[in-house]
């Protein structure tokens, strides 16, 4: 969680600048359009949770991120925030109505994001003990939080931006008539969730070596060989994910300090950091990417989510049942849905939960959580 604080704080505010510019913007009503409520109240819990597992992690290993399978505290950080970015997108982006103006604002906060994300997390500032300042451009990480944060942003809002014309629709009557209006969406959800599940499974892992540029290793300097020639694998040595990153980032340019360090496999005191084992696995010494290209491109999901949860606040307003009880009724049931689904998938061990590899189980009980999470604070303050 090093470094997510700052991060973060930069996501708060473009969430809520992409929001508040657009309120802005709209011609004067004779009522004054307000906004949701319970959904900054959302953003405060998750600056909160941010702010208690970055603190507390280390402390209480049990609500730091998993050191691979499983999901704790703070595996939900991440995925809340996506989905928050997700309804703003469908709050801010219907209240412009130029494509080419809303376009222009996407790519220019995408391209804010990218510049926050390689500035603050990916600088590899060296020497400092020296004041000796600088970035060492062979080590630079560049996948981080706001670059993930951004491409789920840029495509979701995009999508979101080309299927302008259901916008101005009126919601017909059913239960699935928002799925419907909004179906080129779901159609390209499906297809980010095909292409990654086809390449985390059919991708071929070959063997692969790496140098060990950790000073407390016994084999500081040496390169060491990892084994794998594997097809499907989901382990931490042997995934494609990994594998991809490697190939497309390279090796030196991901993140040094994975969780999976604290794993059984590795360290002695697992799930505290500490000495590794005097047997631990070539691996464990490695760079893992969390916040990786495949790994993002799945992350997409959550944020496809987030934008439906904003349709269903925009569109969904007196159907069957009157007040709010309509678009409580579908975000509650919808959260629970993808929240059985999720841990279905998990402990019947056909897709894991597990936020390094961000799968899809992982994308469910997230979104689940945060949909249900997101109704209580719209029943106390709507």
């Amino acid at each position: 969680m090093a470094g997510i604080k700052v991060d973060m704080e930069h996501v708060i505010v473009e969430s809520q600048e992409m929001e508040k510019e657009e309120e802005e913007k709209e011609e004067v009503k004779p009522q004054k359009t307000k906004r949701v409520a319970s959904l900054d109240i959302f953003r405060g819990l998750t600056v909160a949770l941010m702010v208690l597992v970055d603190d507390a992690g280390g402390e209480w290993p049990m609500i730091g991120h998993a050191p691979w399978n499983g999901c704790n505290l703070a595996d939900f950080v991440m995925p809340f925030f996506l989905f928050i970015v997700g309804m703003a997108i469908a709050l801010a982006l219907k209240r412009i109505p130029e494509k080419l103006v809303a376009i222009r604002k996407v790519i220019l906060r995408t391209l804010k994001l990218l510049f926050w994300g390689l500035l603050l997390q990916g600088g590899y500032f060296h020497d400092l003990d020296k004041l000796k300042y600088g970035v060492d451009m062979n080590r630079i990480r560049l996948c981080g939080i706001l670059q993930r944060i951004a491409l789920a942003y840029l495509i979701v809002a995009i999508i979101e931006i080309t299927t302008r014309q259901a916008q101005s629709k009126e919601l017909p009557m059913g239960w699935f008539s928002i799925f419907k209006l909004y179906s080129w969406q779901w159609v390209i959800g499906a297809c980010v969730l095909v292409v990654y599940l086809a390449t985390l499974y059919g991708t071929y892992v070959p063997d692969w070596n790496f140098v060990v540029q950790n000073p407390d290793s016994v084999d500081f300097g040496k390169t060491l060989t990892v084994t794998c020639n594997v097809r499907g694998n989901l382990d931490p040595p042997c995934n494609a994910v990994g594998y991809i990153d490697r190939q497309m980032l390279g090796i030196n340019h991901m993140y040094p300090h994975p969780a999976w360090k604290r794993s059984k496999s590795c360290t002695k005191n697992s799930p505290y950091e500490g000495p590794f084992k005097d047997d631990a696995p070539s691996w464990c010494w490695a760079p893992f990417e969390p916040e990786g290209i495949l790994s993002s491109i799945s992350a997409i999901l959550s944020t496809v989510l987030g934008v439906h949860f904003g349709h269903v606040l925009i569109h969904m307003k007196f159907l069957q049942l009157q007040d709010h009880s309509s678009r409580l009724l579908h975000w509650i049931g919808m959260g629970i849905a993808l929240l059985v689904l999720g841990i279905i998938l998990h402990f019947t061990d056909a897709i894991p939960l597990n936020k390094q590899l961000y799968t899809f189980s992982y994308v469910c009980v997230t979104s689940g959580a945060a949909a249900l999470v997101f109704s209580a604070f719209y029943i106390l303050v709507q």
